[in-house]
C-alpha cells in the first residue's frame, strides 16, 4: 500500500509537467528470465500493467525462438492482449518478424540497432552498417503500412568491449535510423555506465545534429546506481519519454555486466515527488510487480516495490 501524502510533490520549473513511461517489463524484462513464464501469466501481467495506468506496454518480440526462447509464444500471447486500449509495441528483428507482427494486427513495432561494432556483432552478427541495411526494408515496409516504428540504440554510453563510445558515433547511427523513417529513438545505456554529464552531452550533440527531443526516449540500466540521476538529467534537457521495467526486471543477455532496467515504480516515485504527471496508479503498479515476483520465485529488485509492499520486513 502507498503512504498517504508521500512523496510530497515539489515541482520544478525546469522539468516537464508530464512524462510518458514506455514500459518494457513484459518484453525486455521477461526475456532475460532463466525460467519461461507461462503465456497466461504474461498476458495477465500486461493486463495488470494497463490497469495500473501504463499507456505504452511493450508486449513481446517476434524473434526466432532459438535466440529468445522465453518469448517463443509471441503468436499466442499477442491476441490475448490486443484488445487493450493501450499501445502494445513489439520488437521485430527482420522482415520475417515484421510479417508475423503485421499478421496479428500489430500497429507499433521496434527495431534494435547498436552504436558499436562489437555489440552489433554479438547481438546481430553483423556490422553496424549491415544491421542498418537489414532494418531499412523493415522500417520502409512498416511505414508503408502506417505502422509506428521505434528504433532502439544500444551502447550509447559505453561498450564492454570497446569502452567509451564517441558521441559522433552515436549521433551518426541515430540520424541513420531517423532518416530511414523511425518515428522515435530510445537511447540505451545497455551496461549502465552513463553519468548525468554524459547524458547532457549526448542530448546536446543530438540537438546540434537536428534530432528533435520529441523523437527521443531514454533507457537506463542501474548497474552503478545512476539510472534515476541520469533520467533526471534527461528530463532537465526536455526529454519526456522514459523506458522503465515494472519491478526492475531485465538486463541484457549479450552484455553480461548489465543489471536490471530502471524500475518503473522507482521512476514513478521520483516523478511524483517532482510534481510530474504519469497517469499511473503507483499502488496498483506495486501490487502488479509483487504479484509477478511470486510467479518468478524471488523478490522484486525495485526499492519502491520492497518499501511499499513490505518485502524487506518479510525477508528479515
Amino acid at each position: 500500500m502507498t503512504v498517504p501524502g508521500l512523496p510530497m510533490a515539489v515541482p520544478s520549473r525546469d522539468l516537464p509537467t508530464r512524462v510518458r513511461i514506455h514500459e518494457v517489463g513484459a518484453r525486455d524484462g521477461l526475456q532475460n528470465e532463466k525460467a519461461t513464464v507461462p503465456t497466461a501469466v504474461k498476458a495477465e501481467f500486461i493486463r495488470r500493467l494497463a490497469g495500473a495506468g501504463l499507456t505504452t506496454i511493450e508486449a513481446t518480440s517476434f524473434v526466432h525462438p532459438k535466440w529468445v526462447p522465453q518469448l517463443a509464444d509471441a503468436e499466442q500471447l499477442f491476441p490475448l492482449v490486443s484488445d487493450l486500449p493501450v499501445a502494445l509495441p513489439v520488437l521485430v528483428p527482420n522482415e520475417r518478424g515484421l510479417d508475423r507482427a503485421l499478421a496479428l494486427g500489430s500497429r507499433r513495432v521496434a527495431v534494435f540497432a547498436s552504436a558499436t561494432e562489437s555489440f552489433a556483432k554479438a547481438n546481430l552478427n553483423r556490422t553496424v552498417d549491415e544491421a542498418l541495411a537489414m532494418f531499412e526494408p523493415v522500417v520502409s515496409r512498416a511505414k508503408s503500412e502506417e505502422v509506428h516504428v521505434r528504433g532502439y540504440l544500444s551502447m550509447c554510453f559505453g561498450d564492454p568491449w570497446e569502452g567509451a563510445v564517441p558521441l559522433p558515433q552515436v549521433v551518426k547511427v541515430c540520424t541513420s535510423l531517423l532518416d530511414m523513417g523511425c518515428d522515435e529513438l530510445s537511447l540505451g545505456d545497455t551496461i549502465g555506465v552513463a553519468t548525468p554529464g554524459h547524458v547532457v552531452a549526448l542530448l546536446a550533440a543530438l540537438d546540434e545534429a537536428g534530432v528533435p527531443l520529441s523523437a527521443l526516449g531514454v533507457h537506463f540500466h542501474d548497474t552503478y546506481g545512476q539510472a534515476l540521476a541520469n533520467t533526471l538529467a534527461a528530463l532537465q534537457q526536455g526529454v519526456t519519454t522514459v523506458d522503465a521495467s515494472a519491478g526492475g526486471l531485465g538486463g541484457c543477455p549479450y552484455a553480461k555486466s548489465a543489471t536490471g532496467n530502471l524500475a518503473t515504480e522507482d521512476l514513478v516515485w521520483m516523478l511524483r515527488g517532482l510534481g510530474i504527471d504519469t497517469g499511473i496508479d503507483l499502488g496498483r503498479l506495486v501490487a502488479t510487480s509483487a504479484w509477478m515476483a511470486t510467479h518468478l520465485g524471488r523478490p522484486s529488485p525495485s526499492r519502491t516495490v520492497r518499501a511499499l509492499s513490505h518485502e524487506d520486513t518479510e525477508e528479515h
